[in-house]
């Protein structure tokens, strides 16, 4: 069926607000991070108590019959739940530019790296919507979106590739299974990566240290290290087991396309790899004497090869999962 270019037309153009919407959301969390940094210094001054608090002038004393106002909530408070909203709109937004790229194509969307890296950071915002909702975790989303900005940025400008029919290899019903699987378990292993590198952070700059210099600053709005380590260890629980069965489906695809299941690949391999370090992790993570920072950088390893299979290997190197899309 040929593409329809005007529902392709509104697709790119659902990705591009969903982008502007994001860069808004993190403009709203920096400027929430900053005041409510802010805050917490104001009230560590020593408080001053004026002779008017219990003389008979008091403005603030109860009066009887009459209801107390309600104490203003914070503006960092505020900011940080306008910065919630707002990443729920661009989140329907990214959605459904993915919704009508498969619509313009008459086939899944993804077909080719824009369109893989349009669902792996849907993915990764979506996990971060249902596991980052409560506010001790408001601190982490503007680390979190800011490799999403970046992965998209990429995804809108370097791999873009128009609207079009698939390659003849990608023509299965194998695809919508398969990339399905390993974009969403690439998604759940951004937030576990970002969470690991936070922690590592977090655990160099406690909270007890009044350090001043800029990654103490920083530090001090995360939750504390305990919760972002468990943080990156339940996501991992949760994209170990997708990414696996992604990797299970590719080798049964691939049988049924090459006749063969496994053939050490570029592709295949480094998956292989990546899967086997995040395996490592998880080991390592039940482990005495491993739980904290080695098991961190193990997993930071783990999607350090994610993004180097993603893009060295697609772009790269040269093997039978070469067709990224780029023109």
């Amino acid at each position: 069926m040929p593409i329809d270019e005007t529902i392709a037309s509104y697709s790119d153009l659902a990705f591009k607000s969903a982008i502007v919407v994001y860069a808004l959301a993190f403009v709203l969390l920096l400027v929430q991070y900053a005041t409510a940094y802010t805050r917490k210094a104001e009230q560590r001054e020593p408080a001053l108590v004026g002779a008017g608090a219990t003389g008979s002038g008091d403005t603030g004393a109860s009066i009887p019959g009459r209801i107390a106002a309600a104490p203003e909530r914070p503006l960092s408070e505020r900011l940080g739940n306008m910065a919630f909203a707002v990443v729920f709109v661009s989140l329907g937004l990214h959605i459904l530019s993915i919704v009508l790229r498969g619509f313009a194509t008459h086939r899944f969307p993804l077909g080719n790296m824009y369109e893989f890296v349009t669902m792996a950071t849907a993915a990764a915002v979506t996990l971060g919507v249902l596991l980052l909702r409560d506010e001790r975790y408001r601190g982490m989303w503007a680390f979190l979106l800011a490799p999403v900005l970046i992965l998209m940025f990429l995804a809108g400008t370097v791999l873009y590739a128009d609207a079009a029919p698939v390659v003849p290899a990608l023509k299965s019903y194998w695809l919508p299974v398969h990339v399905t699987v390993v974009s969403v378990g690439s998604g759940v292993f951004l937030v576990g990566g970002i969470a690991s590198l936070l922690f590592l952070l977090r655990l160099h700059q406690p909270a007890d240290q009044e350090s001043n210099t800029l990654l103490g600053r920083i530090a001090r709005r995360l939750p504390d290290a305990r919760t972002l380590d468990r943080l990156a260890y339940r996501t991992t629980i949760i994209g170990f087991p997708i990414f696996g069965t992604g990797i299970i489906l590719g080798a049964i695809w691939a049988e049924s396309a090459w006749g063969r299941f496994w053939g050490w690949d570029p592709k295949e391999t480094v998956s292989f790899i990546a899967w086997v370090i995040y395996a490592a992790y998880l080991h390592a993570r039940a482990t005495s004497g491993w739980r904290e920072t080695k098991a961190a950088w193990i997993n930071i390893a783990g999607f350090v090869a994610m993004l180097f299979n993603l893009f060295i290997i697609n772009i790269v190197v040269s093997g039978l999962h070469s067709y990224a899309g780029l023109n």
